[in-house]
């Protein structure tokens, strides 16, 4: 009995060690491979070749716009003409400060760190505070979402003047509601950039052929400049790609000329322009100059213009890379043509009108003007994207409505396109050219948009240092005093100038975010509408699998914005049919503040009720920088995710019999293949006899008799798992269906004018503008139903 229950005592130790190898082995903690897919977007160190490679190659991206500024910045600043060569010598010193204040020290080395894992602009500040806090008004926010490898944020040590902060910002939708038109004021002013941009690049580009052929009328410069935007803005649909290898160069070519030629003329006409680099040549230029002196600050700040562009670039290249391309490169070349225009203009002050191509020696003078014009259509190209980029950013933040956005690049996925806004852009940048036929107005609207943007991303920075990098307050302090003052001056001579061009991008801004609020507005309503009229799920598990109804074959698909309870569009449905389909699955599309969100977690599925009612619901994941590509099939992708999750439920249900048996039936085969290697058969054979003929209690036997029926009930269960993915992929073939809510949203009778002008006419026209989800998911038009819903604001 003794050496029995020893080969018991053994036998159970080996079970049991089995079994904990198995459970390790099936169950094994995800640390390792969360860990790996966070760091899939971490920036991976670069080898200095590399870093220098790349930084090459943003001087066609980042820096073409910021790059093309000595075209237009003297004539803007000196419309009227020079009456004193000591104020070209204040205006330099003023030009050579905000180059190192606002595009160096601000933008290159403080605002470019506070990206969204290398995605720039205001947007992407508005996420990470949105990230950090309840900031968004539509409260659709959940737990899972915070596991995502892509959504990083802090958290605020009790009592902290960041807690504090954010607590006060999440009180009152009032302030969330501000918070959100300051960053809309600042995207609506970015795109604006997207229509000045090009207009004024390219028509200070194409106004040195007066030069050299000074009878030539100004139209016939409006209409080369014209024709160059129509050749521009018509090449977008085949994207950037093919000929994107060539902006690096035609920059680095230009930036080479500028320097090299600003270096000559500082040599050939005045070498004491140097002396601007003392700061105390800003002070004798205010004192001389007194108003006009300010006013002129209108004309100044468009040699950092481009800044604004510079960061709502850097998702292209690493931070380093662009950092040193405008220390080491960028910014000296900038400085040797400023100088060198000012140096050509204390000798020569009558040609302020074209000082860039009149300071041009005549032997490159043709060289330069076809650089000059490629540089100005790559600054304005890098802008057009950017706009692209930020209206995405728009439609993902529920800002406005749903364009077409395609990819232009089977290899790099942020170069996108959308024909919608190209053609808006197009005809906005022609009509700003045919209109003003004149840089200086043209530049007054263009530096009140750049003057703004900077402010708004000044305020923005301030909240981010606070609440995200948690800065002492010393430092926000200082640079929000710094960054005030210096754009604040600026924007108070660009309003100076608003009857003279200013105007423009007002009212460009005024209509974008008029466009923007309403949507927004009547976004958030119908969000409270589903919320406020979903059916209780209890209601629907209390009808019965059935649901009252003929459960027809087929599967069903739910589109809703809801990520839980059951929207009021499925309760219209099976109130007025008498049939529904026999696999229904709820699906929520649902777009997060991340700028991604990984292919292998955007899908989230879970069951609704038993298994007999074989209802589901699916939410669908997307970041704002997330497309939905042409060729990609979101029904499948769905499938597979529901298809995946009834096979991992199967697995992972610790505390069911099935779970029990699949670890208890591997335990014995492998506890089998033990006892067999170990050439145990005749002690495991008398063991056996004898517990059957002695002792019929004893654990051996009964373990084997247990392992049979769960066995049993293992075999049953696998079938229902199969019998259950064949009945979904059944019901596939027998067909699906999309059911859409297509809601009617209208002012109540007692609205105020304002009120109804916006909801029933403004959204009207936009909501059958924009395109439905049916279009973004490529559904089948014979596959859809709209289900009609009337809802009252």
């Amino acid at each position: 009995m003794a050496e029995i229950g020893e080969v018991e005592e053994t036998i159970e130790g080996r079970n049991v060690g089995i079994m904990w190898d198995l459970e390790q082995k099936l169950d094994q903690p995800m640390d390792e491979e969360a860990h790996k897919l966070k760091n899939m977007y971490k920036e991976k160190g670069l080898s200095t070749l590399m870093l220098l490679r790349l930084a090459f190659q943003s001087l066609g991206i980042v820096y073409g716009d910021l790059g093309t500024s000595p075209l237009y910045v003297f004539y803007n600043t000196f419309p009227d003409g020079i009456n004193d060569t000591e104020d070209v010598v204040g205006e330099l010193s003023l030009i050579i400060y905000s180059l190192l204040l606002i595009p160096l020290i601000k933008y290159v080395f403080i605002v470019c760190k506070a990206n969204d894992n290398g995605q720039g602009g205001t947007l992407a500040i508005y996420s990470l505070l949105c990230r950090n806090g309840k900031l968004k008004l539509i409260p659709d926010q959940q737990r899972s979402d915070q596991d995502l490898t892509t959504y990083d944020r802090t958290f605020f040590p009790e009592g902290s003047l960041a807690e504090k902060t954010m607590s006060w910002l999440e009180k009152k939708d009032s302030r969330k509601r501000a918070l959100l038109v300051i960053v809309l004021v600042g995207t609506c002013m970015t795109v604006g950039d997207g229509i000045f941009t090009p207009a004024i690049s390219v028509l200070s580009a194409t106004g040195g052929i007066k030069v050299n052929n000074p009878k030539m009328s100004s139209d016939t410069v409006v209409i080369v400049a014209v024709l160059i935007l129509v050749g521009l803005f018509s090449m977008q649909q085949y994207g950037t790609d093919k000929v994107s290898w060539l902006f690096a160069p035609i920059v680095f070519i230009w930036l080479l000329f500028i320097g090299g030629t600003g270096l000559y003329n500082i040599c050939k006409y005045d070498t004491s322009v140097l002396k601007a680099f003392s700061p105390t040549y800003v002070y004798m230029y205010f004192k001389r100059r007194g108003r006009d002196g300010w006013v002129s600050l209108g004309g100044i700040l468009l040699s950092i213009t481009g800044t604004e562009a510079l960061y709502d670039d850097i998702a292209y290249f690493p931070l380093l890379a662009i950092q040193l391309a405008f220390t080491f490169f960028v910014f000296p070349c900038l400085l040797l043509a400023y100088c060198g225009q000012a140096a050509y203009l204390v000798q020569n002050k009558d040609n302020y009108a074209n000082a860039f191509y009149e300071s041009i020696p005549d032997s490159v003078y043709w060289p330069m003007f076809i650089v000059a014009t490629g540089a100005a259509v790559v600054g304005s190209q890098a802008t057009i994207s950017g706009t692209y980029s930020i209206i995405k950013q728009a439609v993902a933040h529920g800002c406005f409505p749903q364009v077409k956005v395609v990819h232009t690049s089977k290899k790099f996925l942020g170069q996108i396109y959308s024909p919608d806004i190209n053609w808006i852009l197009m005809v906005g940048c022609i009509a700003v050219t045919a209109r003003f036929k004149d840089q200086n107005q043209i530049g007054n609207a263009y530096g009140t948009a750049v003057a703004v943007v900077m402010l708004v991303t000044t305020v923005l920075m301030v909240l981010l240092m606070l609440l995200v990098w948690r800065c002492h307050w010393i430092l926000i302090f200082i640079f929000t005093v710094l960054s005030l003052v210096v754009e604040g001056a600026y924007f108070s001579a660009v309003l100076l100038k608003v009857n003279q061009g200013g105007w423009l991008p007002l009212v460009i801004a005024a209509v974008l975010l008029v466009v923007m609020l309403v949507w927004n507005y009547v976004k958030i309503k119908r969000y409270e509408f589903q919320v406020h009229s979903k059916v209780s799920m209890s209601w629907i598990i209390g009808l019965g699998p059935s649901l009252g109804l003929v459960r027809v074959p087929g599967i069903g698909i739910v589109y809703s914005e809801l990520a839980s309870g059951v929207p009021h569009i499925f309760s219209h449905v099976i109130t007025n049919l008498p049939a529904v389909h026999s696999v229904v699955v709820f699906v929520c599309v649902k777009y997060l503040p991340v700028y991604t969100v990984p292919e292998e977690e955007r899908f989230l599925v879970k069951r609704i009720g038993s298994k007999t009612f074989r209802m589901f619901r699916c939410v669908a994941r997307y970041g704002y920088k997330d497309l939905h590509k042409k060729d990609d099939d979101f029904e499948n992708k769905l499938f597979n995710n529901l298809f995946s999750f009834i096979q991992i439920e199967r697995m992972m249900e610790p505390v069911s019999n099935s779970s029990s048996s699949a670890s208890i039936c591997s335990q014995t085969h492998q506890s089998r293949e033990v006892l067999t290697n170990n050439n145990d058969m005749e002690m495991f054979s008398s063991m056996v006899d004898y517990t059957v003929s002695t002792l019929d209690t004893i654990m051996p036997l009964d373990i084997t008799n247990d392992t049979a029926s769960l066995c049993h009930d293992r075999a049953v269960d696998d079938e229902e798992e199969t019998n259950e993915l064949e009945f979904l992929k059944n019901g596939r073939d027998s067909g699906v269906v999309h059911i859409q809510g297509n809601t009617v949203v209208k002012a109540s009778r007692g609205s105020s004018l304002p009120k109804k002008i916006a909801i029933n006419y403004v959204y009207a026209f936009l909501k059958k503008m924009c395109r439905g989800n049916n279009l973004i998911f490529n559904v089948p038009h014979e596959s859809l139903l709209n289900v009609g819903q009337v809802f009252y604001v």
